[in-house]
């Protein structure tokens, strides 16, 4: 219970102190700044203080950004584990390289995880050792700064007591004649010694004071003397320490992440491949059914009743087995020599009409039901002879009959210049309605020249494109062609 009052002796007379303290440096800066007190300059000091401001200021951006950086590493390490985990969950266990996949996303996320971890010990840790002794310094420069206040106060209070000294001994040698007329004689020699000495005890205090307060404010002064330029000098090193750190860091992450991303491409790739070929092979075991061309699929056409071919649907040319016959046949009393003149001595094959050949027909029918167009190509390098020149021939053989309308109708088409690129003529056997603007309207009995693609790529397997003659006899242009069915025609 005694300490107690003791204690808060203590402290009163501490807060008494530290108020006067306060109190005389406050005094001494109004009068440094009202110009009537100097004050003590240390230039290359000050020179020091503005350089460990700034290094202060760069090293807490410095850092203020660091962790910025490693916010957004961990942001891009949890956006990245989920993307992952999406392709994960989407992986079906069946697919090629399933495993392999799951290990790759195990690497990826602890790659993610220890380049983070790496940057906090290499960077983030060294950042904030470097930033720490800033505060202590800051402190003692503030504390040299309230010392540097004191000495110069010490400094003038005993400039000040210097100076009234001689003021101080005249008062004393020359006492108030009040006081001499009190005092015996012998009594004013122990006044004078003792106000000699009142003035001596304040000179000794005063010059102790300033010596104390020198000694504090040199002790600080000369410690930061030698650490604030070795401190500014340090900043370099530490600069290049972390951005190398970091540098490196980065390298290694994006070389062993770039591995990571590479197998998982060519895994993907590996899928892919393995996903075509099955889709090939399945497409492989249905090359008996019909395939569906692009142009086919769409096309909802309306035919003229006889149940007409289908719309062609395969690669192969789909044509009638046999040709229909020709408009006027020849009588089966014709005798075959004659048949075989029609052609001329050019086109005349080196075969036996009574045997069988490549041509061969049905047992029933007789040589005018053969592919004639198959035969000629095969045998005769000549004109080819269409139908119609078939025809008239076999007329004129058969009997001088007057021509029809129809044969006088097509002798001036014949004699009319084809169109460029002509490779044969057809005739349509059905009605077939566009679907398309680039199909052709055919109606059943229209000739149609059939010309050549101008593309390969755009051709069809099962069409052909043309114009039809009426079109080109009136007009002599192809800007009326188009394409259609092969099927829905027979070669003339």
């Amino acid at each position: 219970m005694a300490e107690l009052p003791m204690g808060k002796g203590v402290s009163a007379g501490r807060l008494a102190s530290n108020v006067q303290k306060k109190i005389t440096r406050a005094q001494e800066k109004v009068l440094q700044k009202l110009g009537k007190a100097d004050e003590t300059k240390d230039l290359a000091f000050e020179e020091g203080v503005i350089n460990f401001n700034k290094q202060l200021v760069e090293g807490t951006k410095l850092q203020k950004d660091l962790r910025a950086y490693l916010t957004a590493v961990k942001a891009m390490h949890e956006s990245s584990k989920h993307l992952y985990e999406c392709l994960d969950e989407m992986y079906e266990p069946d697919w090629y390289g399933s495993k392999d996949v799951e290990s790759l996303f195990e690497d990826s996320d602890l790659l993610w995880t220890d380049f983070h971890q790496k940057l906090v010990d290499h960077a983030l840790i060294s950042m904030d050792t470097y930033l720490g002794q800033f505060p202590d310094i800051r402190a003692r420069i503030s504390k040299r700064d309230r010392k540097l206040v004191d000495f110069d106060s010490a400094r003038h209070n005993y400039a000040a007591v210097n100076k009234g000294k001689k003021k101080e001994g005249i008062k004393i040698t020359k006492p108030a004649s009040l006081l001499e007329r009190a005092a015996p004689g012998w009594a004013q020699g122990i006044l004078s010694a003792h106000n000699v000495a009142q003035t001596s005890l304040s000179r000794s205090q005063a010059e102790e004071e300033l010596d104390r307060a020198q000694k504090v404010f040199e002790e600080i002064n000369i410690d930061l003397q030698e650490e604030l330029p070795s401190l500014w000098n340090s900043r370099v090193g530490f600069y290049v320490n972390t951005f190398q750190s970091m540098a490196g860091l980065e390298e290694k992450f994006h070389r062993e992440m770039g591995k990571i991303n590479q197998n998982l491409n060519d895994t993907l790739e590996k899928l892919e491949n393995q996903d075509t070929s099955r889709n090939a092979g399945s497409q492989g075991a249905r090359t008996s059914a019909p395939q569906t061309s692009e142009r086919t699929e769409d096309a909802n056409h309306t035919l003229s009743p006889g149940v007409p071919p289908a719309i062609p649907k395969s690669p192969s040319k789909l044509r009638p087995a046999v040709p229909p016959p020709p408009k006027v046949t020849p009588s089966k009393d014709l005798k075959q020599e004659n048949i075989i003149n029609l052609f001329g001595e050019a086109a005349t094959p080196d075969i036996s009409v009574t045997s069988p050949t490549q041509y061969e027909a049905p047992a029933t029918a007789n040589l005018l039901d053969m592919d004639l167009d198959s035969l000629q190509a095969a045998t005769t390098p000549v004109a080819q002879k269409t139908w119609d020149s078939w025809e008239q021939a076999t007329e004129k053989t058969a009997a001088p009959e007057e021509p029809s309308a129809e044969v006088k109708a097509k002798a001036p088409a014949e004699s009319v210049e084809m169109p460029e690129g002509l490779l044969f003529k057809v005739k349509a056997m059905h009605d077939y309605n566009a679907n398309d603007c680039d199909e052709l309207e055919l109606k059943a009995g229209d000739v149609v020249l059939v010309v050549t693609f101008e593309s390969q790529d755009d051709q069809d397997d099962g069409w052909l494109v043309g114009v039809k003659e009426s079109d080109w006899i009136q007009s002599k242009d192809l800007g009326k062609k188009g394409v259609f069915p092969e099927n829905f025609t027979e070669r003339i």
